[in-house]
């Protein structure tokens, strides 16, 4: 993924939205300010930011980081590994399918690495499942321990977050999208 797709990605879903600055900030919680620095090629955002613009326009987060679905070599369903300043390592598994309504990520967090998440778009679910070492999922409030070969699901419309044990864990981490998602852009 670049700094380069997410700004066209950006700049093309706000166009098929048919929205100036001002109401994509209305309509994502990003200032208007960051949105044009982002469009521009000035700033990189954070998964944070990222999710909330997603959210804003109700669509998954592969529809921005569209560089990220791109295979790698010649195997299909290999894709690159993004991993985000002082934050989480996500590696696409399966980019958007509209027709499941669901997309998944391989989540790397290194150890005793605490990531928290704002609350996803009404009725989106996620399916935590535990590859390597341990971690903790926060839910409801409280954090619910997990090992390797554990999975948990509940819901991403509220806020939630993962935290690692002092190995570092790897966990696949799927959406799903109970609303229509709009298409990505393309």
């Amino acid at each position: 993924m670049s700094d380069e797709t997410i700004t066209l990605n950006l700049r093309d879903i706000r166009a098929a939205a048919g929205l100036s600055l001002s109401k994509a900030a209305e309509a994502t919680g990003v200032s208007k300010a960051m949105l044009g620095q982002i469009e521009r090629g000035e700033s990189s955002p954070t998964i944070a930011t990222l999710w909330k613009i997603a959210k804003g326009f109700h669509l998954p987060l592969t529809a921005l980081i569209g560089e990220a679905t791109r295979p790698v070599g010649q195997a299909e369903g290999v894709y690159e590994t993004v991993q985000f300043p002082g934050s989480i390592a996500v590696k696409m598994v399966f980019p958007f399918d509209p027709l499941l309504g669901a997309e998944t990520f391989q989540v790397t967090l290194q150890p005793g690495q605490c990531h928290q998440s704002q609350p996803h778009d009404a009725g989106v679910t996620e399916e935590v499942f535990v590859l390597q070492g341990q971690m903790e999922v926060l839910r409801s409030g409280s954090w619910t321990p997990l090992d390797s070969g554990q999975g948990l699901r509940f819901a991403a419309d509220q806020p939630h977050g993962y935290r690692s044990g002092g190995s570092g864990a790897v966990f696949l981490n799927m959406h799903h999208y109970r609303q229509a998602v709009l298409p990505q852009p393309g």
